[in-house]
């Protein structure tokens, strides 16, 4: 399933982070519970990030593709420093919310009861 870039926002960092809001795979991620601040493995999924197409790839038939050139990365970077990023880190952390926030704020979003999925590794 294609999921639409204005859905989404790549965050660097040195773990990276791929928000999604309202995202077809949203029911079918886990409940993100990250009770001491870390961020826990996605089992069963990965992520290949490349500077076009960003490839979310879960269990079964589930899994998206984001149109990486065409999404914001936010601070005005670009998609090969999220993606360098990403290979630095062995994936990132993906987080399907039902709609972007306009102020980030990890508390809130991770501890909202309704945030979905984790982090998931570049295949190897």
């Amino acid at each position: 399933m294609l999921q639409d870039p204005e859905t989404t926002l790549f965050v660097r960092g040195a773990t990276p982070v791929l928000l999604l809001a309202g995202a077809p795979v949203h029911d079918v991620l886990p409940l993100l519970t990250a009770s001491d601040g870390a961020v826990p493995l996605c089992e069963g999924w990965s992520i290949v990030p490349r500077l076009t197409l960003c490839v979310v790839d879960g269990p079964g038939e589930h899994g998206i593709v984001v149109p990486a050139l065409a999404a914001p990365v936010l601070d005005g970077a670009d998609m090969g420093d999220w993606c360098a990023d990403a290979e630095q880190a062995g994936g990132a952390v993906v987080l399907s919310v039902d709609r972007l926030p306009e102020v980030l704020d990890w508390s809130s979003l991770v501890g909202s009861g309704t945030a979905r999925g984790g982090f998931m590794p570049t295949p190897a």
